[in-house]
């Protein structure tokens, strides 16, 4: 049904017995009833739209995180994280998606089944994989057990041309390893297809060495790595002392390779006595990398690198390895990019909450001004009609003054004085809905007293001259 204004609005005489003048209008109370809905409501809306904004901004994210395999050192500390972050009640919440290893995580990312992921830098990295931390940094070792007791040895092997012919023992089933064992064997001339490699995992050590299979071993780890000590130790626990085989080329495998780096791995290293290494050791290093898809949120991936860095201290002592966790490398030639919100964080760029919906929080405030001069252009035109009707009323009320100058009839002078009453009432409310202003019910004071004095004083001379009956102004004018 439209609204018509003028029906709301307009006044209309109404001729009979006992009523004179307009229509009432409505009733102050009720307007401002209504008004009060209307603005409680308003208030309602705002309160709850600012308490949805806030319960959205603030409830926890999950994030999916890729880690592999299971049991292994980094699946460990990936479970620290998320049993730390629930307990802290952080913002962004870890969910596992465990898998067979770096490999398999970098194929979970690239699939979109994870948001995060644990990969190793020296495997095929997801084009959509941006770096957020790195988890830790790993050597290559690479070391001669000594002869055991009762055995036939053969030529000593001292540096890597000699491994040609021989067997060496891979450390994990990883194809990532023999990669990197085959790099090393031709920066030193040494054709990977003259070696034979033997891959076992970490439970197998004990039975290798025992019977003699390999003449080589290669370990790729942190350098405080458990597998790597408990596997150096296996290999000469029947005495002697291994020999350690130093890449003293790794700035040049670094120059053709920028996934690894150059290394050292300090003296005493590995423990034991007398020390292994009994001297520092040139090898080459890579990361394992904590990365996040490329179209997750800044400001996420920031909270995510916040809370990773504030928690890693109270992971420390149950989980060592946390304590390598570092800052991603936020170079713009970096050989994972940097993933924004990370970079956002490392440079002390984060965006705070203001900074983040300040331009909503803006285009609000502009949205409520706009919605606000609509409502007071509408409330202008609905009291318009209401103006212009008071105003004929108040000429009414002047046309009625001269006309109570000249009447000869006390019953025309009392309804002309009802219906002055009615303009009077009507002129009041017009005056408490705003509709007109201060001087204008002055001026309407004025034309109102200077009709009642019109009134009684044509009263007083009729009392003082009776007048003939039945005759009137009108009918004289008539």
């Amino acid at each position: 049904m439209a609204l018509d204004l003028k029906r709301l609005f307009s006044r209309s005489i109404v001729d009979g017995p006992g009523v004179i003048g307009p229509a009432g209008p409505p009733s102050p109370r009720s307007v401002r009833h209504k008004m009060t809905l209307v603005a409680v409501a308003g208030a309602l809306a705002v309160v709850a739209a600012v308490a949805g904004a806030y319960y959205f901004a603030m409830k926890p994210v999950p994030l999916r995180i890729a880690v592999g395999p299971p049991n292994s050192d980094d699946a460990k500390v990936v479970q620290a994280l998320v049993q730390q972050f629930s307990r802290d009640h952080s913002s962004v919440r870890l969910r596992l998606v465990p898998t067979d290893g770096a490999a398999a995580s970098a194929r979970v990312l690239a699939e979109g089944k994870a948001d995060l992921a644990i990969v190793r830098g020296d495997l095929e990295v997801p084009k959509n994989a941006r770096a957020v931390a790195t988890l830790r940094k790993n050597v290559a070792v690479i070391w001669v057990p000594p002869t055991a007791k009762g055995k036939k040895s053969g030529p000593k092997i001292t540096k890597f041309s000699q491994l040609a012919g021989h067997r060496i023992g891979v450390i994990g089933k990883t194809q990532a390893n023999v990669n990197l064992l085959n790099i090393v064997l031709r920066q030193y001339g040494v054709d990977p297809a003259k070696v034979t490699v033997v891959q076992f995992s970490t439970t197998e050590i004990g039975e290798v060495v025992k019977d003699q299979k390999v003449d080589a071993f290669l370990a790729a780890g942190p350098v405080n790595s458990r597998i790597t000590i408990d596997a150096i130790a296996a290999t000469t626990r029947e005495g002697g002392t291994p020999t350690f085989l130093a890449i003293d080329s790794a700035a040049a495998i670094a120059q053709n390779y920028p996934i690894y780096e150059a290394a050292e791995i300090p003296a005493g290293a590995f423990g034991g006595s007398p020390a292994r290494p009994d001297d520092d050791i040139k090898t080459i290093s890579f990361s394992h990398h904590i990365v996040a898809r490329h179209g997750l949120s800044d400001a996420i991936v920031a909270a995510f690198t916040r809370q990773l860095f504030a928690v890693r201290q109270q992971i420390i002592t149950d989980f060592p390895l946390a304590a390598k966790i570092e800052t991603p490398d936020t170079d713009k030639d970096a050989v994972i990019p940097v993933h924004p919100g990370a970079a956002a964080y490392v440079d002390g760029e984060e965006k705070t909450f203001l900074d983040r919906y300040s331009d909503y929080i803006w285009w609000s405030l502009m949205g409520l001004s706009a919605m606000g001069s609509a409502g007071a252009w509408f409330a202008s035109m609905m009291r318009r009609d209401e103006r212009n009707n008071n105003t004929s009323q108040r000429d009414r009320l002047l046309d009625m003054l001269a006309v109570a100058r000249k009447s000869d009839s006390p019953e025309e002078l009392d309804r002309m004085q009802a219906e002055a009453d009615a303009i009077l009432r009507d002129t009041l409310n017009c005056f408490e809905h705003g509709a007109i202003e201060q001087g204008t019910l002055t001026t309407f004071n004025i034309a109102l007293e200077q009709f009642h004095n019109a009134v009684a004083d044509r009263k007083a001379l009729m009392e003082a001259v009776p007048m003939p009956p039945l005759r009137s102004a009108r009918a004289q004018v008539a």
